[in-house]
């Protein structure tokens, strides 16, 4: 009974733990929120989008007499905003943000007007924008189940070592397998067709998300090995709440991005040091 307890338990908790990864990363829409004439109007701001098409945002304004602009300019270069008109269709006012190469970003805000009355702006907090080549539908689900049930399997092995149920020992080698297929095979091919680059962690760059993979990957290899030859549990558990702390950290976060003065894809932790 203890032992399905454990495995319930773990599969809530990673559920949980993918889902606030998703939802907070630096591609999921922001939602805006302001108010005319009495009522709230609310719209998003993509973050991602693929390289075949500009991306669009969309504002449900009825009143005809309101128009606006979007602002962009490409990030992180410190220049000027270039504005484009809002075009009207129907009910709703829809701008285009200028497609970027494979990894390129664009910071963005939106900007609505009746007559010389602004109605909204968004200049306060531009929003950035990323833009990746199409990957294969079969390579991203196969990629984002292994990835989920390497943390599954991996959360399980962390709680059943906690518990002292020495079925840990299987469980963790069976984690540690997904991640290897997910994060460094089908990890790489989803990289390869989003940015054009296989691998942008150490010792080639460093992307947060492929970095990420890494720690987890030495984490449960020093788990595994430490327990060969006896049980030691406690290195299950630490390798599970490395994990864990992983995936509490945004998806995306300081992920590939184009270096506008060199066309070459780096980490924007990197490029956000150097001055344009």
């Amino acid at each position: 009974m203890k032992r399905v307890i454990i495995w319930v338990l773990a599969f809530v908790l990673t559920i949980l733990f993918a889902y606030y990864q998703r939802v907070t990363g630096p591609t999921y829409p922001v939602t805006e929120k302001f108010t005319y004439a009495g009522k709230t109007i609310e719209f998003q701001y993509p973050r991602t989008h693929s390289t075949s098409s500009d991306a669009v945002v969309k504002i449900v304004m009825p009143d005809t007499l309101v128009y606006g602009f979007v602002y962009q300019r490409v990030y992180p270069l410190n220049t000027g905003y270039t504005a484009l008109h809002l075009r009207r269709v129907g009910d709703t006012l829809m701008g285009l943000i200028t497609q970027l190469p494979p990894a390129g970003k664009m910071q963005y805000y939106v900007e609505l007007y009746k007559g010389k009355d602004t109605v909204y702006t968004g200049k306060a907090k531009p929003v950035i924008i990323r833009f990746k080549g199409d990957v294969p539908s079969g390579v991203l689900i196969t990629h984002i189940l292994l990835m989920f049930f390497a943390l599954f399997l991996g959360v399980t092995a962390g709680l059943l070592a906690l518990f002292d149920d020495m079925s840990f020992r299987k469980v963790q080698i069976w984690s540690f397998i997904l991640l290897i297929i997910g994060g460094f095979i089908f990890g790489p091919i989803v990289q390869y067709h989003a940015f054009g680059q296989w691998w942008t962690g150490i010792p080639n760059g460093w992307d947060l998300t492929d970095n990420k993979t890494l720690i987890m990957f030495i984490g449960w290899l020093a788990a595994i090995l430490a327990n060969r030859k006896q049980a030691r549990r406690w290195w299950t558990v630490g390798a599970a709440l490395v994990m864990i702390v992983i995936y509490l950290i945004p998806h995306s976060l300081h992920g590939s991005t184009l270096n506008p003065a060199t066309g070459k894809v780096i980490s924007d932790m990197i490029l956000s040091w150097l001055v344009f």
